[in-house]
Order: C-alpha cells, then sequence, then structure tokens
C-alpha cells in the first residue's frame, strides 16, 4: 500500500508513463496479480503481489517512491476468506 501526498493527480502525472510501465512489467511475469490507486481524488495505493514477490524490489524500482510522490509505503497481509 502507498500514501500519495495531498495533490497527486498533479504530482505523478509526469512519473505515471514509467510507473505504469513497471507495473506492467511485474504483472506480465506473474510477480504483481493487480493494482489501482484509492479515494477520490486518490489519496494512496493498493498493489497486490504474489507471495513470493520482490516488494523491496518493486518499491525502488518505482518512479513514483523515486520521485516523492508516494511518501510512505507498507506490505499488509491479506488473508482471503
Amino acid at each position: 500500500m502507498y500514501d500519495y501526498v495531498e495533490n497527486a493527480i498533479e504530482v505523478r502525472a509526469p512519473h505515471r508513463d514509467d510507473h505504469l510501465a513497471l507495473v506492467a512489467e511485474w504483472k506480465q511475469d506473474g510477480r504483481l496479480l493487480d493494482g489501482g490507486a484509492l479515494g477520490d481524488p486518490p489519496t494512496g495505493a493498493l498493489i497486490v503481489f504474489t507471495e513470493d514477490a520482490d516488494v523491496q524490489a518493486f518499491v525502488d524500482a518505482d518512479p513514483y517512491v523515486q520521485q516523492g510522490d508516494a511518501t510512505s509505503w507498507r506490505v499488509e497481509s491479506w488473508n482471503v476468506v
């Protein structure tokens, strides 16, 4: 889960294509299942990875994190019922 800066739509715009390319790459090879922004306007995002995905590697490569669009991130367990 990501938390975004207050004016995320404007701030993330220059980095959006690179972020979405990273998401697509990870989704295509099966490490990432799905994801998207939370809130309207967005206040954060939820990205669902496979259990064995290296989430730290994704975060380190993500332009949203590198450029400060995401102010913090955390990993939460998801118990599907």
